[in-house]
């Protein structure tokens, strides 16, 4: 009697098929002899008909690498030990990454060597937080590029020691600025505008003379000013080179001339009105000196807080507007300059 051994089982199979070990040794493919399908609207398996075993995903060894031994371990250890690094000073690689993509795949010792350089510059960590948040190019600059920012800003632009901590604070950018391309034309344009001192500005001068500073001496030109009343403006308030043009300057000068239609003399005198905001101080002060039939200068308008204001303006529509030759139309007008 032929001995017989289980084939194997298969979904959908009443009987499980028997296959004849003197079978074994012949090369023709194993076929069942009978195969019957349980659902009864099913047709019936010929019996030379191959059944199809369900293919299965290879399974991986245990012993097989997922990661080419080499590189991977050491690549993720790397950016592990970075992450670690710059979450110790507060500073979020990914974020930083996404803004300097160079920072995913520089050295840890790059790193290091960036942060021990602002160390020795007197920089607390909350200072280093911000200045590699701002900037995140600090941290992948070479050592001697930020030598020799430091080197032009104490030498050149007339820093002090002592002030060199608030102005990298405050402009972390000068540090990567390259100096024969971009600290150095700036700075001699400022000194040929008279813009003083130096070191009081020098966050103006990682910016660019060609793509900032010109274009809004243009601006000032296009709203009215004569070439030299634009420069004197800058020159007297430098802090207009840092506002946009679109968001700031340009819709400041429209509601100065189209709402409150006052003369650009005022304007030049008094270039400090594009630091104050629109929304929430020229145009409510605007509106309740318009409403109440009072004026004020530019300064006495934009300058006080909100509780001396309109204390001014109580008085103001208290009393009876002074004459043009009295001594106290002079000093009403020069209020607060």
């Amino acid at each position: 009697m032929e001995e017989v051994f289980p084939f194997c089982s298969y979904r959908g199979l009443r009987q499980v098929p028997q296959i004849p070990t003197t079978l074994l040794s012949r090369n023709a493919p194993v076929r069942p002899r009978l195969a019957l399908l349980s659902s009864p609207r099913a047709a019936r398996l010929s019996l030379h008909t191959p059944i199809p075993l369900p293919e299965k995903p290879p399974k991986l060894s245990p012993t097989l690498p997922l990661v080419p031994p080499d590189s991977a371990p050491s690549s993720s250890s790397s950016f592990r030990d970075k992450l670690l690094f710059l979450d110790a000073l507060g500073v979020d690689l990914f974020a930083a990454a996404a803004a300097h993509p160079a920072l995913a795949a520089a050295p840890l010792a790059d790193l290091r060597a960036a942060v021990d350089f602002l160390r020795s510059l007197g920089l607390a960590a909350p200072e280093i937080r911000r200045a590699c948040g701002m900037c995140p190019e600090i941290l992948t600059a070479a050592p001697a590029d930020l030598t020799a920012a430091v080197a032009f800003l104490l030498h050149e632009t007339g820093v002090q020691g002592r002030d060199l901590r608030r102005v990298i604070g405050r402009r972390p950018r000068l540090l990567v600025s390259d100096v024969a391309r971009r600290l150095r034309p700036t700075l001699y344009f400022l000194q040929m505008l008279g813009v003083a001192p130096i070191p009081r500005h020098a966050s103006l001068l990682s910016c660019s003379v060609e793509e900032k500073l010109l274009p809004r001496l243009d601006f000032l030109e296009e709203v009215g000013f004569s070439y030299r009343d634009a420069r004197a403006m800058a020159m007297r308030f430098p802090q207009l080179f840092c506002y946009s043009i679109e968001e700031n300057l340009r819709p400041k000068a429209k509601f100065f001339l189209s709402d409150m239609r006052r003369e650009l003399r005022e304007l030049r005198d008094f270039p400090q009105y594009f630091s104050f905001s629109l929304a929430n101080r020229i145009r409510p002060r605007h509106q309740s000196c318009k409403e109440k039939g009072a004026s004020f200068p530019l300064p006495a308008l934009l300058r006080p807080s909100n509780e001396q204001f309109n204390a001014q303006l109580e008085v103001r529509i208290s009393s009876s507007s002074p004459l043009r030759r009295s001594p106290l139309w002079l000093a009403s007008s020069n209020t607060d300059l």
